[in-house]
């Protein structure tokens, strides 16, 4: 996905530091013109631009496509990072220059990577009423920017624990069942077993995804690794987690350090998105589509994308078979992007 800003804002990452849970609120931003599809993007944000490798954060929908058209997005290009499609609702054609052409479904995973240069465009297909769900970018680790550019589609099984329903797309997860349906404690005895949950998809430095769906009033313990950061998004319903009342739409940032985090919902059950990761501990710079360590390598991915515009297919950013003009990247600010602490 593409931020279709017109005037993107430089973004610093990988520089914070905090010991405690933190609400970040999502910002509204329009992937277009006056009619076209909002999103909610909690990363980046001001005073918090990474949790692990994650590094950009959209939530969107349920979106009425009769009202808004839906996702449009003609072909644009990436550097340096990972996007991650994941749907609640509907349909969307993904097309990229590695000749991936494949449909993001419900529960089913599209990770393309960029590296040295990828090129795709996405657009929900006619059959889309609504579309609802999440797009995600992690950043690369500097020692695989520049790996080539590929595509991966995995389909995690749902597992039921409890009741709660659970799919790892990313990493590894250990899950225990923490009460029953109608808010009534689990059992006494022994603790329940740790379930272990795995997804096979390679990524470039430690990292964990997964949609967690909780019935009314269930409870779920999540078993995680103390070395990792935690996002918990709230997607719908009402949920508090590790001792934090988590409103609609917002990320619930936890820093390392915890092994366990138990997540309640209300009377409505609740569906949430948790992201994990080891602090990415690299400053990166991030503008438009790009991400790079420093001015000059977002100058040079900018100037080739414009030279090109996915129409070379053995240049840096190759083709893509798509009908119509591909996005142009907006002009550069006046000043020099550049990573500070």
């Amino acid at each position: 996905m593409s931020t279709l800003e017109k005037d993107p804002p430089e973004r610093v990452c990988g520089d914070e530091e905090h010991d405690r849970p933190e609400l970040v609120p999502p910002r509204e931003v329009p992937l277009g013109g006056p009619r076209a599809m909002r999103v909610r993007r909690t990363l980046p944000a001001r005073g918090r631009s990474m949790v692990g490798a994650w590094c950009f954060v959209d939530h969107y929908g349920p979106d009425e496509v009769a009202e808004t058209g839906g996702m449009v997005v003609p072909p644009h290009p990436h550097t340096a990072l990972q996007t991650v499609s994941w749907l609640f609702q509907g349909e969307i054609e993904h097309r990229d220059s590695t000749g991936a052409h494949a449909m993001v479904v419900p529960g089913e995973l599209n990770l393309m990577t960029a590296g040295h240069g990828v090129c795709h465009s996405e657009v929900s297909t006619p059959a889309t009423e609504v579309l609802h769900g999440v797009q995600l970018w992690t950043a690369l680790p500097a020692e695989h920017a520049e790996v080539d550019a590929s595509f991966v589609h995995h389909v995690p099984e749902p597992v039921e624990v409890g009741d709660a329903v659970v799919s790892v797309f990313l990493g590894e997860l250990g899950v225990t069942a923490a009460g029953v349906a109608g808010g009534e404690p689990a059992g006494a005895g022994d603790p329940a077993p740790v379930r272990s949950l795995g997804s096979p998809v390679t990524t470039y430095s430690p990292l964990l995804g997964a949609e967690i769906v909780l019935h009314p009033h269930a409870s779920l313990v999540l078993h995680v690794d103390p070395a990792f950061e935690h996002g918990i998004l709230l997607d719908r319903g009402e949920l508090r987690a590790a001792e934090q009342d988590v409103p609609g739409a917002h990320l619930l940032h936890l820093p390392v350090g915890r092994d366990t985090v138990e997540l309640a919902a209300g009377a409505e059950g609740a569906r949430v998105v948790l992201l994990g990761g080891t602090p990415f501990g690299e400053e990166i710079v991030m503008w438009w589509n790009f991400v790079g360590r420093s001015h000059d390598e977002v100058v040079r991915a900018r100037e080739q994308w414009q030279a090109e515009l996915g129409h070379v297919a053995d240049g840096r950013f190759g083709a893509v078979d798509h009908p119509g003009e591909s996005l142009p990247a907006p002009a550069l600010p006046q000043v020099r992007l550049r990573p500070r602490r």
